[in-house]
Order: C-alpha cells, then structure tokens, then sequence
C-alpha cells in the first residue's frame, strides 16, 4: 500500500511544479446605479416608456464573449434597472438594425430558444452564487440557480416571475419584474449585489456581456460588475402553498383468475407542496404526499455486467436546489466509472419496494410498483457570513403487497417504514477563495424485513483551495460510511456485488458471518489548472491529477450511489484549448488522460490512456474523436465473487458529428468502436438523429439507435458446486440493442405547452460455448477457462446438465440464460400555467413489456415491431391541477 501511495504522489509532482502564467491585468468591475422607482407602478407591457424608467440611466457597452471575445458585438444592447417595494425591475433594449431577422423560437421553459437577454444577480454577493434570469424575444423565459463560481447551472429552480416583451423598428424590447421573494439576500441596509447581463443573437450564435469576463478567467460570478444603489429592502418572509390534486385511471389487460388484475384502476389524489422563507437568505421547501405522475419514463437500459444502472432524478421537488446536496466523491475532469459515486443519490427515495413475496401455486400479488414518500422537507440557503445550509429529511411508509390464494387474502411486508436525512454545510472565506464543508446522510428502517439495514450512516468533509486569479486549485474530501443490521443483513452486503468480500485471490478481505455493522472509508485529493494566460494564438493549458479512493468496506447505496468498492484510482487530464476563433474554426481542443487502478491489496487492476479532441466550427457545426488504450484489465467483480478475472487489453475509438442546430434541420451522429486483443472483444455502436424545427412553435427530433457487443467466453453465466468445489461458469455472449427515441414539442403560448416522448426499445442476449473458469488470472486468455466438450452438456428447456466424468450421470445444471427483453414508453404531456407558478397537466402514459422473453429467433426489429404494440399495454390517463398561493 505504501508503494502505491508513493507512486501516486510521484505521478502529480510534475503538475503541481508547473509554474502559474503571470497574471493578466486586472479588469475594472463596472457599476449600475439604480434608483427606487417611488410610488408609480410599472405597467408591464415589454415597452420601457414609464416615466419611472428616466430616474436611470441605459446601462451598456457590452462586449463580445463569443465568437470572438473582446470585439465590439454586431448589434449594441441597453438595460435599466429599478426597484420597489416588492420587485426588482428590469428593462432591455436589444438594437438590431434587421428586426425581420430577429428568431422569435418557442420552446419549454429553460431550454432558451431564438435570441434573448439574460441577467444574472449575485444577491449575496459572495462571487460564487447567483439567479438567473433569461427571457427570450418569443416570451419563454428560463431560470437557473448558478453555483460553484458558474461551474454549476441549475435549470430546476424555478421562481415565480413576471416579463414581456415588444418588437419594433429598432429591434426588440422587454421588461422584467422580479419578486424580492424569489431572491436570497441578507438585511444590509446598503447591500452592493454582483450583477452580469448577457445577450444572445441567434443567427450568429454570437453572446456580448455587459461586464467582460475573459473565457480563461477560470470562473464566472467572481467576474460580475456590481450593482450599487439598492436601499432598505423588504425583510417580508416569503409564504407559498401549492395544493395540488390529481385524479387518474389506469387500463390495463385484464388477467383470468388474478383478482388484483381486472383491466381497472382508479384514484384521486391531494397534497401540497410549500416554501416558507424563514428569513431573507434561509427558507423551507417542503412536500406533504407529493405526486409525481407527469414525470417523464426512464429509458430503456440493461447491463450484464452486474453494475447498477443509474438514472437521473426527474422528480421537481428533488431536483429544484440539489446542487448544495449533490455531494460526489471525485468528479475528476479525467472521468471515469469513480465519478458516479454518490453520498447522496436521490432516486433511492420513493423507489420500488426492496422485496417481494414469494408465491406458491395458485396465489397471485399486488405489490406496489413504488415506495410512497409520505412527505419531505428541504431547509436551505446562504447567510450573509457565508455559512451554506442544506437539510433534507423524508419519511415513506410501509408498503404491503396484498396476496390472494382462492379469495383468502392476506399481507406480506415488502418496505418498511424508512426515515431519510442529509445535511450539508460549507463556508466561504477570503471571498470564495477558500470553501470548507462537512456532509451527514442517515437511513433509519423499522423492523421486519432482517436482510436489509436497521441504520445507514456516512458523512465527510471537503476543502478547496483557490489562487493565481482562481486559475489554480486544490480539493480534497474524506468521507466514511456504518451500516448496521442483523447478522444476516451485514452478511448480504459482505458478499453482494459491490463488495465480494469472498473472492477467492482477496487475501486482505475474509467474509465474518457474526458482524452487525461495518464501517469503511473513501476520498479524493487532486490538484488543478483551471484558467491562465493565453497564449498570442489564444490557446491555454489546463490540467487535473489526483487519487480517489473507496475502501472495501463503504457502503453508500441504503441513500448514495456507490457501483463498487475496494479501488484506489489515480487519474491525470491535460488539455490545450484555443478559445480564439482561428481558420475555420470557432475554438478547439486536444485533451490528455491516464488512469491506474489498484484494490486494497495492492494488486494493479486497470492501466488505460486516453487522447481526444474536439472543434467546434465558425459554421457551428461540431465534431470531435478519441481514442483509449487499455492494456490491463483485471475485474474484481467480473465472476461475482469467484475471483479476479483478467480480460482482454482493449483498444477503442468514438466519434461524433453535429450540424448546426439553429438550422430548420438538424442531424447528428456518434460511433463507438472496440476491440479486444487476440480477437476477443468487438464492439459497435451507433446513434444518429434528426431534429426539425418546421415553424417557431413546433421541434421534432427522432433518433435511432442500435448496439453490438460480442465477448469471447469471459461472460458470467452461473456458479455451482461441484465436488466440493464452486464452478464459475462462463460463456460466449452476444448483446444487440435497438431503440428509436421520438419527441415532439409544440408551443401553443409560451405558457401553454404540448411535449410527446415515446420509446420502443428491444435488448437480446444470446450465449454459446460455455465452459467455466480454471486459471482467471492467466496472461494467455485461452488458458483462463476450460470450454466443455459437445458431450458434456446437454440443454433441455430452460436448463443445461453438465456430465464432465462422462459417466452418463448428471454432475450439475445451470439455467439457460438467453433472453429478449422488449419495452415501449410513451408520454403525452400538456402542460398550461395558467398563472405564474400555478399550472395544469393533462397527462397520457403508455407502457408495455409483453412476454417476448423467448422470442429469440425473430429479427431483432421484427420482434420489436411485433410485439411492443401488442394488446399487453398499460394506458394511464392523468389530470393534476396545482395553485399557487404568495402570501
């Protein structure tokens, strides 16, 4: 272990000994001087001729941020701010000397369309956070909460807030109003706010801010001009409750003889969900009974690798401020499978119940296809000291499958009642430059099901360090995890697949069937360039180097996500972008990678170097490739707890193509190509798409996808005992996948919206030769496995008996594990708000996963075609009304 530790240091030595490029000169922060607006109100019809608005003057001069940063933009923009009681307000003048070339491009809130302005404020003023607030000429408006110094922009936040907007000879206007109480700040009387407004024109995809940040400044609030004037604004605490209810039935085929499956289901639901501003800059969002039923269907997905599938929070009320909860143990720049490791990982509350009942004969089950969220709270914010808070709690109820033999029901407990918490916490100092933070996640379960968890706890601390003008960097966070249960529980995770603690070459892990708890470690420190100097041709370096490790006893995914332990991973990136346009290009970049890979024991399990590059054209089209180099390959979670498997050095290559996405069509396409050495791994994928966008209002796009992977003989099949021995049995295995993703988005007003997403998806897997593992670790990939003779396995149905003494007795079986898994989603989504913050959904669901199981022989689109439109369809039909109360 010492040795891999000094090896890892050796390897970032030369980075953190390059030298930092002088800094360039300082840049002069603008300032905006408003006024309060008085009495007069402001009659919000997108034209700025309130005799209110002449306290102010225009605010301008912006400056090109792309194409070409610095130069004068091709058309100039103003803005006016004021203030009243209750609303920030804002004007735009947008000049354009073509006002029938302005692109007036609908869409859904935040995918901002067509041309627009955008302000961003730093309420608290601590040049790391900010709200923004974008409005296209069309009247779509888009919002996000900016953290991380712009590192992070979150679309999911999503304030009440009142625009217009108004064309004329001279191009195109807007005015704004914005609640004070959709903003955070503290009770100065005199607060200085950080202020920064950009424009967009889309049909030269060209940007010009007010305030000029240089794009290798390495950061975005820190940047900010300042907005001075602000005078004794109101203290009033923010109160809104959103009462919602939904009624929805469900069609479905009707089962002979299930009693629970009759073609029928009905419900009317209700809850609210609420904010309640505890002071200027803390408030509480909370949720009583939420539903969720106009969320979007996760796609299709399907890994044989035994690794957990991860898919994105859809959810509002846990999507809305996550990034202060978005605790991840690495998010390297290099990228890798670490930087999906989670403390926490939302979608773990209110998913499908952990267990389900096992039925004999004749019995049939209604067990429910979600955990419900009885309610959840989130407290979060930023005091004017700098301290950041976030608490988050939840509660879901005990859930019972209803169980039905003959008429005789009965209950069988399939999730216990379960308590969530995490709490995060960071601090700034010396102006953002420093950040400290601490995070605390805990799972509490009720007795009843012995095999899961009593108690998950983890928690950590973080530190960044920030210098040379924020170019460089240092962070480092520790982490731990305890989980606690019965024997029977600790026992399920020593052995489960994230951890193997039975492994047969593992020497440093030994299973203990008598431990009712196990606690285990983690953490990341690296080291980095983010910004610099550029060069006369506008090229600058960046880079990233550090270790991250998990020890094999962490265990996050009771809340976390965490795909496997027992890995110290080293990483280094480097790259050389030129953000200046040159030739025919807008800006390009060349990246560097290297990663290396031990477990605990000090065993070296991956070796892989990554080189990739990317341009983005001056006629906005993008391509970029890469390449990997994989020479060693040893899985520990390959043969799922048998042992380390070595599999074939790979070698890959991808690729990707986009055409200019303002046009009316649009396409792209992305290959990936692999290849096993010695002929033992190949690979193809490929995705294309269309996007057509025939009028403002309306945006289709389609996209085909199609997948083939072949391995030779190292596919897990099975294990068996056999002579006292276990069997690891393997074999050949082929993956093929087709899906064609559809969707529709139609913009009656900007505030009345139709979207359709459908999904028919089909993943076959097909195996051959099967042998079982004798020698894992061998270089010669042949000498790993020993393939059984055509007279030692016999298949019959859905099982295969193995006779390797020949005697003609049956030694072993095992389950044929060919499959064909069909799938089709859909969602038709109308969606009005009728008022600002209060809407309507008019929602229709389709779903099917017919009996295709063994449909094998087909083609694999015939059997797609054939059977994702067959009569096994689940039509839900959804109608939710929420409203909005401010108070």
């Amino acid at each position: 272990m010492k040795q891999i530790l000094s090896f890892l240091c050796i390897l970032t030595i030369p980075f953190t000994q390059l030298s930092a490029q002088p800094p360039h000169a300082e840049i002069t922060k603008k300032q905006y001087f408003t006024q309060s607006a008085g009495t007069g109100d402001i009659e919000l019809d997108g034209i700025p001729d309130d005799p209110a608005w002449s306290k102010v003057d225009w605010g301008g001069d912006f400056i090109q941020y792309q194409p070409t940063e610095g130069l004068p933009p091709h058309q100039p923009s103003q803005f006016k701010i004021l203030y009243n009681e209750k609303f920030l307000l804002i004007a735009y003048r947008a000049f354009d000397a073509a006002p029938d070339s302005i692109v007036q491009r609908m869409s859904r809130r935040d995918e901002f369309p067509g041309d627009w302005m955008e302000i961003n404020i730093d309420s608290y003023h601590d040049l790391r956070t900010a709200f923004s607030f974008t409005l296209s000429v069309s009247g779509v408006k888009g919002d996000e909460f900016i953290t991380d110094n712009g590192g992070n922009w979150d679309t999911n936040w999503n304030p009440v807030w009142y625009a217009k907007t108004h064309v004329d000879s001279l191009g195109w206007t807007a005015e704004i109003k914005i609640p004070f109480s959709q903003l955070r700040y503290g009770n100065q009387p005199e607060p200085v706010w950080g202020v920064q407004v950009m424009r967009r024109i889309f049909r030269k995809e060209e940007r010009s801010t007010w305030q000029h940040i240089p794009q290798n400044s390495g950061g975005w609030v820190s940047g900010f001009g300042e907005l001075h004037g602000l005078r004794n604004l109101p203290s009033r605490k923010q109160v809104e409750l959103a009462p919602y209810v939904v009624a929805q039935t469900e069609r479905f085929e009707k089962e002979l003889g299930n009693p629970f499956a009759d073609g029928s289901k009905n419900r009317i639901n209700v809850g609210m969900d609420g904010k309640l501003a505890v002071t200027s800059d803390l408030i509480l969002d909370f949720t009583i009974n939420p539903d969720f039923g106009q969320v979007e269907a996760d796609p299709g997905a399907v890994r044989l690798d035994g690794y957990e599938i991860f898919f994105g929070e859809r959810r509002p009320f846990f999507m809305e401020s996550r990034n202060l909860f978005d605790y991840r143990l690495t998010g390297s720049e290099a990228g890798g499978d670490y930087d999906s490791d989670l403390l926490f990982y939302s979608r773990r509350i209110g998913g499908a119940p952990h267990a389900r009942p096992q039925l004999v004969d004749g019995e049939f089950a209604d067990v429910p296809q979600k955990t419900s969220i009885l309610g959840a709270a989130k407290f979060s914010g930023k005091t004017k000291n700098g301290w950041s808070l976030g608490i988050l709690e939840s509660v879901t109820q005990q859930e019972m499958a209803r169980i039905d033999l003959n008429g005789e029901r009965r209950k069988e407990l399939v999730e216990p009642l379960t308590n969530y918490f995490v709490g995060r916490l960071l601090k700034d100092f010396d102006q953002g430059n420093t950040i400290i933070g601490g995070v605390f996640t805990a799972v509490n379960r009720e007795k009843g099901l012995e095999w899961m968890h009593r108690s998950a706890y983890s928690g950590g601390l973080d530190f960044q360090r920030f210098w040379k003008n924020r170019w460089w960097y240092v962070k480092a966070n520790g982490i731990f995890s305890r989980v606690e249960g019965s024997e029977t529980a600790i026992l399920g995770t020593q052995t489960s697949f994230v951890h193997l603690f039975q492994r047969s070459n593992a020497r440093h892990l030994g299973v203990d069937s008598s431990r009712t708890s196990l606690v285990g470690t983690g953490g990341t420190v690296r080291i980095g360039k983010i910004g610099g100097k550029p060069s006369s041709k506008g090229g600058i370096f960046k880079f990233e180097s550090g270790v991250t490790w998990r020890s094999p006893e962490l265990e996050l995914n009771d809340v976390g996500f965490l795909p496997t332990s027992d890995e110290i991973n080293h990483f280094t990136w480097a790259g050389y972008q030129v953000q200046k346009p040159f030739s025919v290009f807008r800006n390009w970049r060349i990246n560097y990678n290297h990663w290396a890979r031990w477990d605990f024991g000090g065993r070296l399990l991956f070796t892989g170097f990554n080189t990739n590059t990317h341009a983005w054209f001056k006629n906005n089209w993008n391509v970029g490739t890469g390449m990997n180099w994989n020479p060693l390959v040893i899985s520990n979670n390959a043969l799922r707890g048998g042992s380390s498997l070595r599999r074939p050095a790979l070698l890959n290559n991808w690729a990707y193509v986009e055409t200019d996405g303002r046009k009316t069509v649009s396409f792209f396409a992305n290959t990936y190509f692999a290849w096993g050495l010695e002929n033992t791994v190949h690979t193809q994928d490929y995705a294309v798409g269309i996007n057509i966008q025939p009028v403002n209002a309306l945006r289709l796009s389609l996209s085909p996808g199609y997948t083939y992977n072949w391995r030779k003989q190292d596919q897990f099949v099975d294990q068996v005992n056999y002579g006292g021995d276990r069997r690891t049995i393997v074999s050949e295995v082929t993956e093929r996948t087709f899906s064609v993703t559809a969707r529709l988005n139609y913009n009656i007003t900007p505030d009345l919206t139709v979207q359709y997403y459908a999904q028919p998806f089909i993943y076959r897997a097909l195996y051959q030769n099967y042998g079982y593992v004798t020698d894992p670790l061998n270089k010669d990939f042949n000498s790993r496995f020993r393939r059984y003779l055509a007279e030692e396995i016999i298949g019959a149905g859905d099982n295969f008996s193995v006779d390797e003494t020949g005697d003609g007795i049956k030694d072993y079986s095992f389950r044929k594990p060919d499959f064909n898994l069909v799938q089709f989603r859909s969602n038709l989504v109308v969606r009005w708000e009728y008022v600002p913050g209060s809407e309507v959904y008019l929602v229709w669901s389709q779903s099917s996963s017919p009996d295709a199981f063994n449909d094998l022989d087909r083609p694999l689109v015939r059997s797609l075609m054939d059977n994702a439109f067959a009569n096994q369809v689940q039509n839900i039909f959804l109608v939710k009304f929420t409203y909005r109360f401010l108070l």
